[in-house]
């Protein structure tokens, strides 16, 4: 399913009220269809919550295509101010769009805040005119509206979000999504993306050109091994959430940590050369994780008896 063709159907020009059941029909064939939809979360997760995971998913699908799908910076502006005037309208409780048609009750049943939502449509905006990042606090304030926002909005949905569990939700999510930065570092720069901060490259002895041209050099091992270290730092201080989750969730918080961290024990297996090789989690290293957590999950609860 691709939102640039649905723009057609449901962009700025809809008329046409949509109904709630077919509403969130369509926020589940979003979810179900797309190559990033997680099975496992899927399996693990309480049948009463499928539908307003939908519902989110399909908020974030949007304005992430939105920002990324479009291929001209000028038009996703023009679609992420009009994306975000339907937000807006949405806690104004006037909905027309059908995944805010959708996501309304969601909004309403778990008392979601709306700052996480438009921190995300924030983050999109900034990928428009920002493509390198000078220093960490830099990066890690995009972390905070690109990755943090969907950790919160799952502690809403589970009913246990408290200040010091969006700590930890935030260095989980900020810790995975530096891994993946560092995972595709080649990838990214393809697209006129730099991700390591300058400021860190600096510090390293790394220079701008030695970027662009890929150089692999023992600077760039050191910075890696840098930058490895302060993503696994992340992810291992928010492992106090996983206990603090509702039942199966637990797995799927823990799953998420694991693969995390196997991504960047993949990149230390490179010997940090991320240029000429991209880290993969097999499948057989994840349904390895997978049992290892149920069987986490099963020795607390044992022990809580």
């Amino acid at each position: 399913m691709s939102v640039r063709d649905d723009l057609t159907r449901f962009g700025p020009d809809q008329q046409a009220v949509v109904d709630l059941r077919t509403a969130e029909a369509y926020c589940r064939e979003i979810a179900s269809t797309h190559y990033e939809n997680f099975p496992v979360v899927s399996w693990l997760l309480p049948r009463h919550l499928h539908q307003h995971f939908y519902n989110v998913y399909a908020y974030c699908r949007w304005s992430d295509d939105l920002g990324d799908e479009l291929g001209d910076p000028a038009q996703s502006l023009q679609m992420l101010a009009w994306w975000q005037s339907q937000l807006d309208a949405c806690y104004a409780g006037e909905c027309l769009h059908p995944v805010f048609v959708a996501l309304r009750p969601t909004i309403e049943r778990f008392a979601i805040p709306r700052d996480p939502f438009a921190d995300l449509i924030s983050a999109f905006v900034q990928d428009q005119t920002v493509h390198e990042y000078e220093t960490y606090e830099h990066l890690r304030d995009y972390c905070r509206r690109s990755a943090d926002p969907v950790g919160r909005i799952v502690l809403y949905l589970c009913e246990v979000f408290t200040p010091q569990r969006a700590e930890l939700s935030d260095n989980v999510c900020t810790g995975l999504q530096l891994a993946n930065f560092w995972q595709d570092v080649a990838r990214d720069l393809d697209i006129g993306r730099i991700y390591l901060p300058a400021e860190d490259r600096a510090r390293f002895g790394y220079t701008r050109d030695d970027y662009l041209q890929r150089r692999f050099t023992p600077q760039f091992a050191e910075l890696m091994r840098f930058e490895v270290d302060r993503a696994k730092q992340l992810l291992l201080s928010g492992k106090p959430l996983i206990p603090q989750m509702p039942g199966r969730l637990q797995v799927d918080i823990d799953l998420f940590t694991l693969g995390g961290l196997e991504i960047l024990r993949g990149i230390e297996r490179l010997k940090y050369d991320v240029w000429g090789h991209r880290p993969t989690v097999s499948k057989g290293r994840l349904g390895l994780h997978l049992l290892t957590s149920l069987m986490r999950m099963v020795g607390r609860s044992c022990f809580a008896r």
